[in-house]
């Protein structure tokens, strides 16, 4: 044999050197045999088995070296390839290959425990980005898009499969991923627009740099926010209020009786106008309130099967002062709350057909569909509105006559139903169009 690696394998060699140890004691016994006064029969017979149990015990203890260290090998292979269900019997742990195999199978369960909490750790990843309601999105080392949850699908109005792998110009996004961290913007993206946390950070995967923005709507909490308080202030308002119209209509009741059992026809009628001045005003002033009063009283949506086809085709048709022109897409079913979205649709439609009126213009609804959401737009060739950034502010109205929740209210209906709805003024013409965005059921 060679001084440095052996010219053998693993296997001749085991066999070789069982061989060798049991040589001398065969050699000695096969020498006395033949050199003692025995029958030449007797000598052949005690030869054969003499050799054939000194091959024999060579080639057994050849195959138990060789079957342990192949479970072993096959044990670890499993190891390797992620398989760690397979476990070695121990047999007595006071001896070397017992000790092996114990420390494979300890080796196998510590494995096993760390690639079941991983698989955990991972599905809760998971579970947790798709469930958040912030946008996140991963680009790697090339700054291609590997990780996009459903928030940033939403963002982007697109699903995953089609924009992994485009880069950050071809989303539009260059200007998220650049800059410091933490910090808003006011920005428009396919699926909404407002104000923005944009936070950006860097991990590895595979060895190579990742980076993370994470982009959350600020403009959806404060609202919020916005619409607690506001309906804080309408429960305050409207006690204070009717506890003062109450008296008022009550006073004025009495004195119209007072008048009307007067002489004095003159006094009478000023008194009679006064009053009915009072009593005209006090009504006007809690219907008021009362509208008011809906944005703090409107219910949790009951979703039920919802055909938006015939959903706008019937609401489009409520109205009279103007036709109201339909584009029909195609056939669609949501989960939503049939009346709420009526209320709304109503709203939105009154308030195109307002507009339309003081030019003579036309106004027309339309919806389209994808895979994760319906969009419903109602155009007007109206004039326009100066000023589209307070629309949603309850109490601003640019009627002269309006009481400025009917847009409050539908926003509040849009986002009840996890939906979105914007209006601006149309590029293709004159006029508003305004936008509502629901979750697709389909």
């Amino acid at each position: 044999m060679e001084t440095g690696r052996s010219r053998f394998s693993y296997d001749v060699l085991i066999l070789l050197l069982a061989l060798l140890a049991g040589l001398p004691g065969s050699v000695v016994a096969l020498i006395l045999l033949w050199v003692g006064d025995f029958t030449a029969k007797l000598q052949w017979t005690l030869t054969v088995l003499v050799s054939g149990f000194w091959i024999g015990s060579a080639i057994a203890l050849r195959e138990r070296v060789i079957r342990s260290l192949r479970t072993l090998s096959n044990m670890l292979a499993a190891l390797h390839e992620g398989d760690y269900s397979i476990r070695a019997r121990t047999g007595r742990t006071d001896d070397s290959l017992g000790l092996a195999m114990l420390e494979a199978n300890t080796l196998g369960e510590t494995l096993r425990q760390q690639r079941l909490g991983a698989l955990e750790a991972t599905a809760l990843l998971r579970k947790v980005m798709e469930e958040i309601d912030v946008a996140v999105l991963a680009f790697d080392g090339d700054g291609k898009l590997r990780l996009v949850n459903r928030g940033g699908e939403r963002l982007l109005a697109k699903h995953a499969p089609s924009i992994r792998g485009l880069s950050a110009e071809e989303l539009d996004i260059a200007d998220c991923v650049t800059g410091d961290s933490p910090r808003i913007v006011e920005r428009g993206f396919p699926g909404g627009s407002g104000r923005w946390e944009i936070r950006t950070s860097t991990f590895r995967q595979d060895g190579r740099p990742h980076q993370l923005v994470v982009l959350s709507d600020l403009s959806r909490v404060l609202r919020e926010e916005e619409r607690q308080a506001w309906k804080r202030l309408i429960r305050v308002l409207g006690h204070e209020i009717n506890n003062s119209l109450a008296p008022i209509r009550s006073i004025a009741d009495s004195l119209g009786r007072i008048v009307r059992e007067a002489t004095d026809d003159e006094n009478r009628k000023d008194l009679e106008r006064g009053l009915s001045i009072i009593a005209s005003r006090s009504e006007a002033l809690s219907r008021f309130m009362a509208s008011y009063a809906r944005l703090a009283r409107l219910p949790a949506p009951v979703f039920q099967p919802l055909s938006v086809g015939t959903w706008i085709e019937r609401i489009a048709g409520l109205e009279t002062r103007l036709p109201v022109k339909t584009s029909k897409g195609p056939d669609v079913t949501i989960m939503a709350d049939g009346d709420q979205l009526d209320q709304l649709l109503i709203n939105l439609i009154d308030n195109a057909v307002d507009a339309a009126l003081e030019t003579g213009g036309a106004v027309e609804v339309g919806w389209r569909s994808s895979a994760d959401h319906v969009e419903v737009t109602v155009d007007d060739e109206g004039p326009g509105v100066p000023d589209t950034s307070n629309l949603f502010v309850p109490f601003y109205t640019t009627k002269k006559k309006g009481s400025g929740i009917g847009l409050a209210l539908c926003l509040q209906i849009a986002e009840a139903h996890h939906g979105t709805i914007t209006v601006e003024n149309r590029t293709d013409g004159p006029g508003c169009r305004a936008r509502l965005r629901l979750p697709s059921s389909e």
